[in-house]
C-alpha cells in the first residue's frame, strides 16, 4: 500500500523510528479504559484499529487487534492477542464480522480517512469507538504556552470531529 513505511506505518508517524519504546510510556489512562470498555456495550468480539501495543484493549473480551507497524506489533504483551498487519482502508475481514470496533487515536494516521472508517463500518455490526482529538481545541491544552508549534502541529493532524462523524452519519444511511 503506497504511504506505508518500512516498518508498516502508516500516516505521517514513523513508528519504526519514533515508536521504539512506545510500550514503556504510554499506558492506560483509567477513566478513558473505562469510557471506552462501557462504549462498547456488550460486544463479545472486538476489532481494535491501530491497536499499537494495546494499551486500551478490554481484557473480558475477544480482541482482534490490527496495527500496521511491526515495531508496534512486537511491544504487545504476551497477554493480549497477536495483532494482524493490515490497515483500517482495506481490512481482510468479511462484512459484520465483529460485535464491535475501536479505534484509539489512530484515525488521523490513515492514508484515506473515508476508506478507513467505511472498512471499520463495513465489518462491524455494533458500536464503533473512536478516540481522538478535537483539533479546535488541542491549543487550548496548558501546554500550548510552552510548546505553541508542537501543539499547532499535532491539531493539523486530526480530522475534525464533525468529519467523523458526518462519514459515519453517510455510511449509516447506505
Amino acid at each position: 500500500m503506497a504511504g506505508r513505511k518500512d516498518d508498516g506505518s502508516v500516516g505521517d508517524a514513523n513508528y519504526g523510528t519514533i515508536g521504539k519504546d512506545y510500550s514503556i510510556y504510554r499506558q492506560p489512562e483509567p477513566r478513558i479504559a473505562a469510557f471506552i470498555h462501557a462504549a462498547l456495550g456488550t460486544a463479545r468480539t472486538v476489532m481494535n484499529v491501530g491497536a499499537g501495543a494495546g494499551s486500551y484493549e478490554p481484557l473480558d473480551r475477544k480482541v482482534t487487534a490490527v496495527e500496521p507497524s511491526a515495531s508496534m506489533r512486537t511491544q504487545r504483551p504476551a497477554h493480549l492477542s497477536v495483532a494482524i498487519d493490515a490497515v483500517a482502508e482495506k481490512l481482510p475481514f468479511p462484512d459484520s464480522h465483529f460485535d464491535a470496533c475501536m479505534a484509539t487515536f489512530t484515525v488521523h494516521q490513515g492514508s484515506d480517512l473515508d476508506a478507513g472508517l467505511h472498512q471499520m463500518r463495513r465489518v462491524t455490526k455494533g458500536p464503533i469507538v473512536v478516540l481522538s482529538c478535537d483539533p479546535d481545541l488541542v491549543q487550548q491544552f496548558w501546554l500550548n504556552a510552552y510548546a505553541p508549534d508542537v501543539l499547532a502541529a499535532e491539531a493539523r493532524r486530526y480530522p475534525a470531529l464533525q468529519r467523523i462523524g458526518s462519514l459515519y452519519e453517510a455510511v449509516e444511511q447506505k
